[in-house]
């Protein structure tokens, strides 16, 4: 996986966790809910990533 894929999902993440926690703070469930799912989708990219890594160190040994 490239360090820009993994920057990309890291700040995905982070912005998710803090949608979600200024949602919490205003109890703004929209909020809440949108940083839950940027949460979400970042975490499955980089679930998806690492099967790539895994399959590709597996294929070069």
């Amino acid at each position: 996986m490239g360090l820009g894929d993994k920057i990309s999902n890291k700040a995905q993440e982070v912005t998710g966790k803090a949608k979600e926690a200024l949602g919490d703070a205003t109890n703004n469930e929209k909020l809440q809910a949108e940083g839950a799912a940027d949460q979400a989708a970042a975490k499955a990219k980089q679930a998806g990533e690492n099967v790539k890594d895994a399959a590709k160190d597996a294929f070069d040994k």
